[in-house]
């Protein structure tokens, strides 16, 4: 399916996606050339697995070399308009996992998430939005994770129980805690 028709299909689950979804397909409509790609510098879309165990009482993150903090994986969709194929590309390149799928091929979340400006590669990076188009996916915690060093630092399972204002800021802990409520709504209706 269209990235754009599945955008649109999309039912938000609270005010704050309602309103990122409306400013996201204002943008797609504004900027149909280069929405997909990192020319468009002041937001482009990307997409981002929430990887989970097959209980849904684990997750995987990655320790985030540019954030420096443990965040979800994803990445820049780069002209790729299959943006469930993004988010499991990204996934297995920066946790090594082989064998990881979706829960449901549908929109598990939308989220406009503001990018610092940072060095990247020896390349200062202006501060931008991602118009991030996320994915429950599931993998078997038993797999051998590898750390992808241009990117993170560390690859590890954490209990959903973590994902609390002791462990992360307040933004991550309320989206975290978003798409987790949302992977077990999805597990529901399978």
């Amino acid at each position: 399916m269209d990235f754009i028709e599945q955008i649109n299909r999309y039912i938000p689950k609270n005010e704050q996606e309602e309103k990122d979804k409306s400013i996201i397909i204002e943008y797609i409509t504004q900027y149909p050339n280069n929405i997909l790609i990192r020319d468009n510098e002041f937001a482009h879309i990307t997409s981002s697995g929430f990887i989970m165990n097959k209980n849904l009482d684990k997750a995987l993150m990655i320790h985030h070399n540019i954030r420096n903090t443990w965040a979800w994986t994803g990445g820049h969709a780069d002209g790729d308009g299959d943006l469930l194929h993004v988010a499991i590309k990204e996934a297995k390149e920066e946790t090594g996992i082989c064998n990881v799928s979706a829960l449901k091929d549908e929109i598990a979340s939308l989220d406009i998430l503001p990018v610092y400006g940072h060095y990247k590669n020896g390349k200062y990076v202006s501060a931008h939005l991602h118009l991030s188009i996320s994915y429950i996916l599931i993998a078997d915690e038993t797999e051998e994770l590898i750390v992808k060093e241009d990117e993170n630092s560390a690859v590890d399972w954490f209990s959903i129980d973590k994902f609390t204002s002791e462990y992360f800021d307040a933004n991550d802990v309320f989206l975290y805690n978003k798409l987790i409520k949302t992977a077990k709504e999805m597990n529901r209706k399978i």
